[in-house]
C-alpha cells in the first residue's frame, strides 16, 4: 500500500511538473505569436502552481497540511482548465492546440481527486 501511494505521488508529481513545462510553453506561445499578456499570464500562474503545490506537499507539517496542498493545487488545474478553455473559445490557441492539452489537464484532475480521496480515507483509519 505505501509503495502504491508513493507511485501516485511520483505521477502526479512528474505530470504536474511536465504541464508546467507545458504552460510554460504556451505563454512563451501566446505573448511572442499572439501578443497576448493578460490570459497568459493568468494561465502562467495557475498553471505552473499546480505543481509547485504538489512538490510542496511532499514536505507538509501534517496529513491535515498534505491534504490542503492537495486542494489548493486541485483549484488551481480547475482554474487552468478554464483558462484553456477560454483561450480555445476567444481563438487564441486553435483546436489541435486545445486538444492536445486539455486531456492532460483533465488528467490532474482526476489524478488530484483521487490523491485528496485516498489521503483523506487514510487519514480518517
Amino acid at each position: 500500500m505505501k509503495n502504491e501511494k508513493l507511485k501516485m505521488k511520483n505521477i502526479l508529481k512528474d505530470k504536474s511538473y511536465h504541464f508546467a513545462i507545458r504552460v510554460v510553453k504556451l505563454t512563451k506561445y501566446l505573448q511572442e505569436e499572439k501578443k497576448e499578456f493578460i490570459l497568459s499570464n493568468q494561465i502562467l500562474r495557475s498553471g505552473t502552481a499546480i505543481g509547485a503545490l504538489v512538490a510542496e506537499s511532499e514536505f507538509a507539517q501534517s496529513k491535515p497540511d498534505f491534504i490542503s496542498k492537495l486542494h489548493i493545487a486541485l483549484k488551481e488545474a480547475n482554474e487552468t482548465n478554464y483558462w484553456i478553455d477560454l483561450l480555445k473559445d476567444s481563438e487564441y490557441i486553435n483546436d489541435k492546440m486545445y486538444k492536445s492539452i486539455q486531456p492532460q489537464i483533465k488528467e490532474l484532475i482526476s489524478i488530484l481527486v483521487t490523491s485528496i480521496k485516498t489521503s483523506k480515507e487514510n487519514n480518517a483509519n
